[in-house]
């Protein structure tokens, strides 16, 4: 039989290999905790995955083309491309100290600018897109949308551009001001738009469909909706994932972690303090799709929990089918906390098993 991995109550059938998209990083700024919530579970759910023979080739790009960037690279006297380098120099160190592998591949949207060209020429063909001065607009105002969430931070927003025929369309291409990076298009010089970029990143390296598509939250809608539906309309395949992973919302006092407001908690500065370890468990010791508050003492809590799963794994011997009890718990959606208890209880096998598979040995 074929593992199959369960999220969300649906199962996910593999075959041989999995295809995981992972929305990665715009590398203007540090890693908060926020951000890394959302690479440590792309991180478990491929060991996961492997543990049980499945290869993940996994894609998590670098949107090192975005407005904010220029912004912040502008502000530094320097230029948006080396600016990237150094903010993605930043995150890969706090990424490896929190044991997260690095993915298969690494596309960076400055590069695959063509494929947005040719992701507009294509969309603009089949009618999925329009040029209004020098603009390519997705009809996304067509596009059905996923239920509205409840939690105003798991939608992302967009300002609609001007003229556009909907106020809902997406753009795939627009015109670049005077002192921004541009590159050449049949609609004149311009700049691709941030959907775009993924769906031609994702086009590129991984092909038409993927089996997982992973990122925060607020990345549901309209991000990962119109990312998905640009390369549906394109390719004509569809669904274009096969599932995602929108992982929780990390908030303090109830409000979403951002440093628009100033409630950041740097991963640099935890791990000055706290085991790598102990940091990892916290972002993992709960459901994955669920958000949550840090609150006081929260490490300190997982520091104390990793020291009792360490001491379970050192008792001898332990049964597989405990063992065997644990990775049913997390190919049954991710479920960590229930791995953990089966592995605190019976130790052993079972404990060295979870630490393992869950990178906190």
């Amino acid at each position: 039989m074929s593992p199959t991995l369960r999220l969300a109550g649906a199962p996910l059938p593999l075959v041989g290999r999995a295809r995981a998209y992972v929305c990665g990083i715009t590398p203007y700024d540090t890693t908060h905790l926020g951000h890394a919530a959302t690479f440590v579970w792309a991180d478990v759910a491929s060991r996961v995955l492997r543990r049980v023979g499945v290869e993940v080739v996994s894609c998590r790009n670098v949107t090192d083309v975005d407005d904010v960037l220029d912004a912040a690279a502008e502000r530094a006297g320097a230029r948006f491309d080396s600016f990237a380098a150094v903010g993605q120099f930043r995150f890969d160190q706090d990424m490896a100290a929190l044991g997260v592998r690095p993915p298969t591949h690494e596309p960076r949207a400055h590069n695959h600018v063509g494929g947005v060209v040719a992701l507009a020429a294509a969309l603009v063909e089949r009618g999925a897109a329009y040029e209004r001065d020098g603009a390519v607009l997705f009809r996304a105002g067509q596009v059905a949308a996923p239920p509205v969430p409840a939690d105003p931070d798991e939608t992302s927003r967009e300002e609609p551009w001007p003229d556009a025929d909907d106020p809902d369309d997406a753009l795939v291409w627009r015109p670049a001001t005077p002192g921004e990076a541009a590159w050449p298009s049949p609609w004149g010089d311009g700049r691709p738009g941030w959907h775009a970029e993924c769906a031609a990143m994702a086009l590129t390296v991984l092909g038409p469909a993927v089996d997982l598509h992973i990122g925060g939250a607020d990345l549901r809608h309209p991000h990962h909706t119109h990312q998905a539906a640009m390369a549906e309309a394109v390719t004509q395949v569809r669904p274009f994932a096969r599932a995602r992973l929108h992982v929780g919302t990390v908030r303090i006092d109830g409000r979403k972690m951002a440093k628009s407001e100033g409630n950041l908690l740097l991963v640099g500065e935890l791990l000055e303090n706290h085991p790598a370890a102990a940091v990892r468990l916290l972002l993992l010791d709960r459901p994955w799709a669920r958000a949550w508050d840090v609150v006081p003492g929260a490490l300190d809590q997982a520091a104390a929990r990793l020291e009792r799963l360490y001491a379970a794994a050192a008792r001898h011997g332990g049964a597989e089918a405990a063992a065997d009890a644990v990775r049913e718990r997390l190919l049954d959606d991710l479920d960590v906390p229930g791995a953990l208890a089966v592995a605190e209880e019976d130790g052993g096998l079972a404990a060295r098993t979870a630490l393992a598979v869950l990178g906190l040995s």
